[in-house]
């Protein structure tokens, strides 16, 4: 489970959640049910239920009769008073020149993904789609329930275990403390509970801190972390028009504008062996994307191959780099903090 703290809402939290293979037309109806059971757990009425139903169902249908496959994830953002569903269809199939003529009911051409994408604006609290000729096509959607935001605008992540494995060692939070936003990915050592135990306890001192700088948290994460496996931890923090960074372990990151620039972080395990911690700040400008991604991907992270995705909601871009670079046996973890504006 990962948090994030909201300034107008404390004590969002956003869960995991299951990811669905779509590799046959009879693997739609599962992952159908399982996101209008999610929807009526949360207590959304079942005519609600049953057009969150439809949308998963047409996502997912699209994925196996036009993209050879895909998956679908879905994923729970409650707070103290509402709570939102959330869906991500991701595919490596043909793509699509123009998805917003693809947002018309019934329009579908042999060998893209076309039909059903009119039930997004329609159905949906919020969406997003990003799709390139040869590049696949990955769509995020948001219900939330009355009252609720729909959040694809926030700062986010997504997480994905190892094969074989039931929970997630990697983990991200992310918080907002009157507009300093900060994001934090950590990587249990190992797999498995004890894995995910630590990233966990790294997640929950992460948003108890006080707001501070990234290697200040970073230091009462490396402290918490002391009875657990240990973690690769880092943090990004965005500060006006600063970003400033810290990391202890393999945890990688970039930030990507008119020239990408690595974010580095040091040799050592919070929790266990922390150097003294050296924190770095770099100018950002508005349009740039903070990237931050567990060893599970590669390190080789370039927006710029994929045609105008840097301008996409963060659940997007982390879902084509999930897709891409999440190739290596490993759990794996990538969030992304947008620079929408800066001061």
């Amino acid at each position: 489970m990962t948090g994030v703290v909201d300034p107008e809402e404390p004590g969002r939290v956003l869960e995991n959640g299951a990811w669905y293979t779509l590799d046959h037309p009879s693997a739609v109806g599962g992952v159908r049910r399982a996101a209008a059971v999610s929807a009526l757990h949360l207590g959304f009425g079942e005519s609600r239920a049953a057009e969150i139903g439809l949308v998963v169902s047409e996502l997912a249908t699209n994925q196996t009769r036009h993209a050879g496959g895909g998956s679908v994830l879905i994923r729970v953002q409650r707070s103290a008073s509402a709570a939102a569903l959330e869906v991500l269809a991701v595919d490596g199939g043909p793509g699509m020149r123009d998805v917003t003529a693809a947002m018309r009911d019934g329009v579908s051409s042999r060998g893209t993904l076309g039909i059903g994408l009119g039930t997004l604006p329609r159905l949906t609290t919020a969406w997003d789609a990003w799709s390139s000729p040869g590049l696949g096509t990955v769509v995020a959607a948001s219900f939330s329930s009355p009252g609720g935001a729909p959040g694809l605008d926030r700062t986010t992540g997504i997480t994905r275990a190892m094969t074989g494995q039931q929970v997630c060692g990697d983990a991200h939070a992310e918080r907002d403390d009157d507009g300093v936003r900060t994001l934090m990915v950590a990587d249990g050592l190992g797999h498995g509970p004890l894995a995910a135990a630590a990233s966990q306890a790294a997640v929950r001192t992460f948003l108890d801190a006080p707001l501070d700088t990234p290697a200040t948290i970073l230091r009462h994460v490396h402290r918490a972390l002391g009875g657990t496996r240990g973690a690769a931890v880092a943090i990004a923090q965005l500060r006006g028009s600063t970003l400033h960074h810290a990391g202890l372990g393999n945890i990688a990151g970039t930030l990507h504008g008119a020239r990408s620039r690595s974010l580095l972080s040091q040799p050592g395990i919070a929790g266990s062996h922390a150097p003294s911690l050296q924190e770095t700040a770099l100018p950002v400008s508005p349009g740039d994307v903070v990237t931050l991604f567990s060893d599970g991907l590669t390190n080789r992270v370039d927006l710029g191959a994929y045609p105008g995705l840097a301008t996409h909601v963060p659940l997007v871009v982390a879902g084509v780099l999930m897709r891409d670079l999440a190739v290596r046996p490993d759990d794996a973890c990538v969030a992304v903090l947008p620079v929408w504006e800066a001061a």
